[in-house]
């Protein structure tokens, strides 16, 4: 099932735009400022944003950008000015998308579809950055230099490019990568990321795995 988030800050807009996608088929998360969005982003992972352009606390352009450099992830805006100039600047924000208001709900759900094919059919590689991951042949490319990753280097590696500037758990990479949450696989896992620490560095990338309080790892970008 895709998570998508709607940033939109008319609640009858939201409610019409939720029930169709929900209907749908999809899960779907909800910010009504660009605050909201950016704290929702911290702690879930979503495989589309649809984001109008108009928002109480900012511009959606701006988010975009913001967001862009932060997530690999789809946006679609949604915007009532209809004005050419609205639409160039929010493609060139790296929107993928957009939508004019009144919009047909069908043709939303058609984009979204779209978009969301697309980026299945990219899934083979995870990047962020100058990081690149081939989930195929298992392999990490930095600066399109092979890091020579471990199996198990390269599944938490995947772990926090999927959750790019959001926290993730020592649990749940404990879980995914060792199967268990024991004191053995957490000295395991503070190795390891000693380990990538390094090969970052390494190649004096921007790149930095980040220790958060309370036991977990955000990949950030400098």
């Amino acid at each position: 099932m895709s998570t998508i988030l709607l940033v939109e800050d008319n609640p009858h807009i939201m409610k019409i735009n939720a029930e169709i996608l929900t209907m749908r088929g999809y899960e779907i998360l909800k910010a009504a400022t660009a605050a909201q969005c950016r704290d929702v982003l911290r702690w879930h992972s979503v495989d589309l944003v649809v984001l109008d352009i108009m928002l109480p606390d900012g511009s959606g352009i701006d988010l975009c950008r913001e967001l862009k450099q932060q997530y690999a992830v789809p946006i679609i805006f949604l915007t009532a000015l209809g004005e050419n100039q609205d639409v160039v600047e929010g493609l060139r924000a790296g929107g993928d998308d957009y939508l004019a208001k009144p919009y047909d709900l069908e043709v939303l759900v058609a984009r979204i579809g779209a978009r969301l094919r697309g980026t299945a059919e990219g899934k083979r590689y995870s990047s962020y950055g100058s990081l690149k991951l081939d989930t195929l042949s298992l392999c990490g490319y930095l600066e399109g230099k092979d890091m020579l990753l471990t199996h198990k280097e390269f599944s938490v590696l995947l772990l926090l490019v999927q959750n790019a500037g959001r926290v993730v758990s020592s649990d749940k990479i404990m879980e995914e990568v060792w199967g268990s949450r024991s004191e053995t696989s957490q000295r395991a896992l503070w190795t390891l990321i000693s380990r990538l620490r390094k090969k970052l560095e390494s190649q004096h990338t921007r790149l930095e795995i980040v220790s958060q309080r309370g036991g977990g790892y955000t990949l950030e970008q400098l």
